[in-house]
């Protein structure tokens, strides 16, 4: 029950009846609807001034002419501002149908088989072999996590892909320093921060011996070709990795189809070359090989170095072509930090230059940068703040609050985790994904205000209510009960939800989904406060609040599921 819809449904008929041929569709009319600032102004409001030029008629007179047509079940009344329709709503009528529509669709509502038979690639998080996972990676993480429950959640086939930073010569000097100076049963023990270790170690060492630098190009020259030994060493160093960084994934909830990565393309660039070739794009340019792109406002694209080797975006050209000939997808996101914008402008250029049609459903799903208690992250100083450390300290803070608020909570380690990790996410996602973040304790970790634990709190506050309720004998609602303005706050935004999913899909922003589920939690909450829920002498009006209630709960669980976060139901 999508009132928004049913109102402009309600518009358009009025229309047809008022002027003949005018041609204007409910869906037109839905995208032109809009909430106005001040409730005093009615429920939705349709501003006719673009249905002046269609209609060729003043936009007062269009207003005035549809308000007199209004009169349905939905609509209490019609009136004219302007050039402006306000259109208020029946809110007994809104109340029942709302409700019941949610509780009809637990788990569901807002959901759609809008990508029935689509599929979508999704190429996120994609960390380096043998490097820490760091906060940097966070964004992409989540942002491509929650797209790919919102697709699903709009009947999408979904392919989760991460695209492993695994080649390059930093894998052959790692090997080179496991041969001089590793033992097997460290790294194992050690992970991810072993490897760490010996390539630090091979640096300082290739400072006062330049000869290594040699050996370490020629030990990944033996990766290229395919000798035993060096892919072995290599394979293991991935499966260390993947071993360490899954910890990671499991407390996000995270998880992938695919892990190939860039050298899983290194025998699949050839026929990328070729065609590039045949097709006369490839041109030589002091010894390298590159797409020109200048009439495009954008550098040459380098697709072969002087010395032969390959680059970032002949391996991104053959993971496209690859994902495209397997999967068959009609979308292909790729999550990846704004500074890449130009290398993803230039690859999809070059694909449609090479005339390939389906280059129009790839899409650069961009993202801010992240800095850690007001300072920039840098590898290179020093400053670099590991994923898996932070959300450690998430979880134990949250337990200290725990401990604090509520001591007596069961399964206090589990609620930890979940507020924890949940505070962490939620800041991440609570933003336009092009904004840079700051992360900060107090913000994430606040039980007031627009965080995660807030959301989370309201969520067991509905489930303590319904627990609550079992003590109370069941009845027929009266949804006559919540006509209130508070009441009517909550149930508008319940009727917004599915909306709001289907913008955050088509804009790829998992934060109009935490934006709009904050909302909600804090107009339950402030008609919690206004009211009571459960009255002795209302069995009726009891059951319709509860009703409510487990709408809000339901709403509030399924947004926070899709941009990655639990909903505990004590706290």
């Amino acid at each position: 029950m999508d009132m928004k819809q049913i109102i402009a449904g309600r518009i358009a008929q009025a229309a047809q009846e008022s002027f003949e041929g005018c041609g204007v569709s409910a869906q037109d009319l839905a995208a032109m609807l809009e909430i106005p600032p001040d409730k005093k102004l009615g429920d939705f409001a349709l501003p006719c001034f673009r249905l002046s030029k269609t209609m060729r008629k003043a936009p007062q007179m269009i207003a005035s002419a549809l308000a007199q047509k209004l009169s349905c079940e939905e609509i209490e009344r019609a009136e004219v501002v302007g050039g402006y329709l306000n259109v208020f709503l029946k809110r007994g009528g809104l109340a029942k149908g709302i409700v019941e529509a949610v509780l009809e669709n637990p788990g569901r509502w807002g959901s759609s088989e809008i990508g029935k038979g689509r599929t979508v690639c999704l190429d996120y998080s994609s960390i380096n072999i043998a490097k820490r996972f760091h906060i940097g990676h966070l964004s992409t993480t989540m942002i491509g996590h929650s797209l790919k429950r919102i697709y699903d959640f709009n009947g999408y086939t979904t392919v989760g892909i991460n695209h492993l930073g695994d080649w390059g010569t930093q894998f052959g000097k790692m090997i080179c320093a496991y041969k001089k100076w590793g033992d097997h049963d460290a790294v194992e023990r050690g992970g991810v921060q072993a490897m760490v270790d010996l390539y630090v170690r091979f640096h300082q060492e290739a400072e006062k011996d330049p000869s290594l630098e040699d050996e370490g190009r020629a030990w990944f020259k033996k990766i290229e070709d395919g000798d035993p030994e060096a892919l072995e060493i290599f394979a293991w160093f991935k499966e260390v990795t993947l071993k360490d960084t899954r910890r990671v994934y499991d407390l996000l909830g995270v998880e992938f189809d695919s892990y190939a990565g860039e050298s899983f393309y290194n025998d699949k660039m050839q026929p990328v070359v070729d065609e590039l070739r045949e097709k006369g794009l490839l041109v030589e340019s002091q010894g390298a090989y590159v797409v020109m792109l200048d009439d495009y406002g954008m550098s040459p694209a380098i697709v072969l170095r002087s010395d032969g080797a390959t680059l970032y975006i002949t391996r991104d050209l053959a993971a496209a072509f690859y994902r495209h000939n397997e999967y068959h997808f009609d979308k292909c996101l790729y999550v990846v930090a704004y500074q890449q914008n130009l290398h993803f402008k230039q690859l999809f250029k070059i694909l449609e230059l090479m005339g390939h049609e389906w280059y129009k459903g790839m899409e650069h799903v961009s993202f801010g940068m992240v800095s850690y208690e007001g300072r920039a992250l840098s590898t290179r100083e020093g400053y670099v703040v590991y994923l898996e450390d932070l959300l450690n300290k998430a979880v134990e803070k949250a337990r200290e609050i725990i401990e604090e608020k509520s001591p007596n909570l069961p399964n206090k380690d589990e609620v930890a985790r979940q507020v924890g990790v949940g505070a962490v996410v939620y800041f991440d996602l609570h933003n336009d994904r092009n904004k840079d973040i700051d992360f900060r304790w107090e913000r994430a970790l606040n039980f007031d205000g627009e965080t995660g634990p807030y959301v989370q709190y309201t969520h067991a506050r509905c489930c303590s209510v319904l627990r609550k309720a079992e003590a109370f004998a069941q009845a027929e609602p009266d949804y006559g009960v919540i006509t209130d303005d508070e009441a009517q706050d909550v149930l508008m935004l319940l009727t917004r939800f599915p909306e709001t999913v289907r913008k955050a899909m088509d804009a790829n922003e998992p934060s109009l989904i935490t934006r709009h589920t904050t909302q909600l939690a804090q107009a339950y909450n402030k008609y919690y406060f206004e009211h009571r829920i459960m009255e002795e002498g209302d069995p009726a009006g009891t059951a319709a609040r509860l009703n409510l209630t487990r709408a809000v709960r339901d709403v509030i669980k399924t947004g926070l599921y899709l941009i990655g976060v639990e909903a505990p139901e004590r706290m």
